[in-house]
């Protein structure tokens, strides 16, 4: 049976999660990880979309992006992947699928949830045990908000830009804000993943009610 199709609303952020085909890698070494993100920032050029949260990891990836009205998130998530895959296999020389074979999205709350979603995006190598401090891990867009680095793919965003008064004070209660403890919080992000909205019951409603609407098929006769 063939899925549907998702129903996707622009100018709205989505937490998006790719992972490697059966779990296996996708990023061995430096060179890996340095591709991935020139390929996201020749596609941020083309589509222009914002990207305010990410972290690559060793066989997935969390990418907290807002598309333009008139965008495809699907078109810019399957040229991404499959413009790394070319590459990838290319480089390994294997043919194949690196990816599974469709990416994971759920529609994020802006007010109430953008930030504390970035939080989780950006404390995946702690979970894995991977480092002690997130400063320490250099594939994510923490020490953006963080310690005031600059590149050519991460777009801060209003919620923290109200954390401080000025940089030195936006970015020392960023870096205490993700490294406080907030397990209840992260678990929430979790469930909320699955149903494919992370925000408050009522968005959540609001937004199934909006995707019911879309898919509803249109009365009278069909355009010819």
């Amino acid at each position: 049976m063939p899925r549907s199709a998702r129903v996707v609303f622009p100018s709205m952020p989505y937490h998006i999660i790719s992972r490697g085909n059966n779990r296996e890698p996708v990023f061995q070494e430096k060179e890996d990880f340095e591709k991935y993100l020139e390929i996201c920032r020749r596609y941020k050029d083309q589509y222009e979309f914002k990207l305010y949260h990410w972290v690559l990891m060793n066989n997935h990836v969390h990418l907290l992006i807002e598309t333009k009205e008139g965008s495809s998130l699907s078109k810019l998530m399957q040229g991404i992947n499959l413009a790394y895959t070319i590459w990838y296999n290319r480089k390994k020389g294997k043919v194949g699928h690196l990816w599974q074979d469709r990416y994971k999205s759920a529609l994020v709350e802006r007010d109430n949830y953008l930030l504390e979603c970035g939080r989780y995006i950006e404390r995946n190598p702690l979970r894995a045990g991977l480092v002690k401090d997130p400063m320490e891990y250099s594939w994510s867009s923490y020490k953006i908000y963080g310690y005031g680095k600059r590149d050519e793919l991460t777009d801060r965003h209003d919620l923290y830009e109200a954390m401080g008064k000025g940089p030195s004070q936006r970015q020392r209660a960023y870096r205490e804000y993700v490294c406080s403890n907030r397990d209840e919080e992260e678990q929430e992000i979790r469930e909320k993943m699955v149903k494919g909205v992370i925000g408050a019951e009522g968005f959540r409603k609001q937004m199934n009610k909006k995707a019911i609407e879309v898919k509803r098929p249109k009365r009278g006769r069909p355009t010819k």
